[in-house]
């Protein structure tokens, strides 16, 4: 590679970084905001705001209502779920799946309740936090295992390149408190240095339990050597609680669905409940499944306690006391998603995942500054300067405001169009493909400046135009207490303003330039 080990981890790190930067930065912004994915999907269904007020009510009382109204609307479904209130979601949904006729493909029947009220709340389409969720690892518009096949890769390359990153920094604690402005290159240097020290417990941790939730796309071999059937009897085993049971075509006329539920409230009355499942309800084979709430423990998969339907009988409890594998391998899974995460924890991943996304795009725009500076004036750029300068605008400049675009789309798309939801994502990729279509023609200071203005413009008007299409506004969010709200709203206007700043700088850098030029000729 390079004459010295240090060279060699330089270049190491210098093209593992740039060769999937782009995708990394869509991973790591989508990621990013996915830490905040049921917030997102509430502020997109405005109809739930009236309802988004946390109700203290009994769980035993909602369940028993739940109960009540599948036994009343339907007795002869495949499935019931009741899914209770939480801390971020404060409805009551009770759902059934019919039995699907021969070739065809059932779906699930959804009403959504005011846990104090029971009045059925009907949202507008969208998949809100969920859009950009299942973006950072299942991308979009491919087929699901070879995205998660790509992002494995990116992952990879971008553990190599912290590795590298971490081998090369001679000064690491001291690059902690230095930033050099106006110094060209070297100011994006600092830049890439400090937004990657400061958060680097973070970077590592998230970079490999990434991998660690894909560790049987990459790894599946283990599985395959112990089990005939390979990962697919593996889930079997380690995931029995998704498992149905068969039909056995007799009728369960006297369900013990209530026994089931009193011997678990005296066993175990300190236990939150999450939702309940049961498959079959009016067979004698019914199941029903109790998944625990597992509030901020360390671990991924929700305990789950299965009863029998026909004698109330417990049948199994799965993730109450797993082993330390599985333990291990939950806890790294919990702390990627951040699941067990307190309102100023995820406020703290957050962070870091913004420090991600600066460390990846100054690493981006510093290679093509360094490339450009080595250049005389009059020398012609190169293809793949070109092509790292366009995709630098297109995807630091481009993906904030293709979210807006999506966010804009959820508030003026007409609530009773067919298939909203994937207009919004359609709004969401064509306007990342303008801006595409814009970096390849103006990638010069004046097209970040441009593009720069537009996102600032976008995000401030976002908060106007979300009062002018709903019910409601920052100052109501802030005096009914609607803080998630609020602060959606107020992050719109800090990313407007931290935009209308890099427009001004950017401006004042090329006013300056023409003059730093002239000092130097005159020099």
């Amino acid at each position: 590679m390079k004459d010295s080990f240090f060279r060699s981890m330089t270049w190491l790190h210098t093209w593992v970084g740039l060769l999937f930067c782009w995708l990394l930065w869509l991973v790591f912004f989508a990621g990013t905001l996915s830490f905040f994915r049921q917030e997102i999907t509430l502020w997109s269904k405005p109809e739930l705001h009236p309802h988004s007020i946390e109700v203290q009510s009994s769980q035993q009382a909602l369940l028993d209502y739940g109960f009540e109204r599948l036994n009343t609307e339907a007795p002869d479904a495949a499935r019931w779920w009741i899914s209770l209130p939480s801390e971020r979601n404060s409805l009551l949904r009770v759902s059934h799946l019919p039995y699907a006729e021969p070739g065809e493909k059932a779906s699930w029947v959804n009403h959504n309740l005011a846990a104090d009220s029971k009045e059925p709340v009907t949202p507008r389409e969208s998949k809100g936090g969920s859009f950009f969720y299942r973006l950072h690892f299942d991308l979009h518009y491919m087929d699901r295992t070879t995205a998660r096949w790509i992002v494995c890769l990116a992952s990879l390359f971008m553990l190599v390149a912290l590795v590298s990153g971490i081998v090369i920094h001679k000064r690491i604690f001291k690059d902690m408190f230095q930033f050099r402005a106006g110094k060209g290159s070297r100011s994006w240097l600092d830049g890439h240095n400090l937004s990657s020290v400061l958060a680097l417990p973070f970077h590592l941790m998230i970079t490999y339990t990434g991998l660690i939730t894909l560790i049987f796309t990459l790894f599946p071999y283990p599985a395959q050597t112990v089990y005939d059937d390979g990962v697919k009897e593996f889930r079997k085993e380690f995931y029995p609680e998704r498992q149905r049971p068969q039909l056995s075509n007799q009728t369960l006329t006297a369900p013990a669905f209530a026994q089931s539920l009193d011997h678990f409230f005296t066993n175990w009355p300190e236990q939150p409940i999450s939702r309940i499942i049961i498959d079959h309800p009016r067979d004698a084979a019914a199941i029903m499944k109790i998944y625990g709430a597992n509030r901020s423990e360390i671990k991924d998969e929700q305990a789950v306690w299965l009863y029998s339907g026909q004698t109330g009988e417990l049948l199994n409890t799965v993730h109450l006391e797993d082993s330390t594998a599985a333990q291990l391998y939950g806890g790294m899974i919990a702390m990627h998603t951040g699941r067990l995460a307190s309102p100023g924890l995820r406020w703290l991943y957050f962070l870091c995942g913004l420090a991600g996304c600066a460390m990846i795009a100054s690493g981006c725009v510093m290679w093509a500054k360094r490339i450009r500076e080595r250049q005389k004036p009059t020398q012609p750029a190169s293809f793949g300067l070109k092509l790292v300068e366009s995709l630098n605008l297109a995807a630091i400049m481009g993906l904030p405001l293709a979210t807006a675009a999506f966010f804009y789309a959820n508030r003026l798309l007409p609530v009773s169009n067919s298939g909203r939801a994937d207009q919004e994502v359609l709004a969401f990729f064509l306007t990342w493909a303008a801006t595409m279509l814009f970096a390849a023609k103006w990638r010069n200071a004046q097209g970040w400046r441009t593009l720069a203005l537009a996102n600032a413009f976008v995000w401030l008007m976002l908060p106007l135009c979300n009062a002018l299409t709903t019910q409601g506004n920052l100052a109501r969010y802030i005096s009914s207490g609607q803080w998630s709200l609020a602060m959606f709203d107020i992050l719109a206007l800090l990313a407007a303003a931290v935009f209308f700043w890099q427009s001004k700088k950017l401006q004042f850098a090329r006013q300056a330039r023409p003059q730093r030029a002239r000092r130097e000729r005159a020099a």
